[in-house]
């Protein structure tokens, strides 16, 4: 069963001294928060006021929020969202959804191991897969064949040293 309520950043820090925070996303990139109107942190929902990126993190105004003191109290905590809130373009996935997935070689069909982690590096993500040995497999270059979160499976293509 998918989780309704996802984990899609952290609060690292203040920012200036009326109530805003600093998010590190841990989403398709820091523009992605900006469309959610709604966030949850500790269970609590938090209205966004304002939304802005700021190199790699997003600048966010929440509702109730007013000073520095505030903002304070939220340093550290995970940013929940509710899924109901985001729409995904055809074929899109959340990444939460295909952790613990099997993953199976193209070419042999056997299962290699399950999805553990999806990494973002600035030249492109690398799919963490644990079996009897750990895969590091590149989404670039055509290795990620198939993700498929409904049907509960992923597809990719190895080569020798994978």
């Amino acid at each position: 069963m998918k989780k309704r309520f996802l984990e899609t950043g952290k609060i690292t820090n203040t920012h200036g001294v009326r109530g805003e925070v600093k998010l590190q996303p841990w989403a398709d990139g820091p523009e992605s928060i900006l469309e959610i109107r709604r966030l949850f942190i500790d269970e609590r929902p938090y209205k966004v006021s304002r939304a802005r990126v700021q190199g790699n993190t997003v600048i966010l105004k929440l509702d109730g929020v007013d000073d520095v003191n505030a903002a304070m109290l939220l340093k550290n905590k995970t940013v929940f969202l509710d899924r109901c809130d985001v729409k995904l373009e055809d074929g899109a996935w959340f990444i939460q959804d295909a952790i613990g997935l099997p993953v199976y070689d193209e070419a042999s069909g056997a299962e290699i191991g399950v999805l553990e982690d999806v990494m973002d590096y600035p030249a492109g993500r690398i799919y963490s897969v644990r079996g009897e040995k750990e895969h590091l497999i590149p989404e670039k270059g055509g290795f990620i064949r198939s993700v498929d979160v409904d049907g509960g499976r992923i597809t990719v293509r190895l080569i020798e040293g994978m």
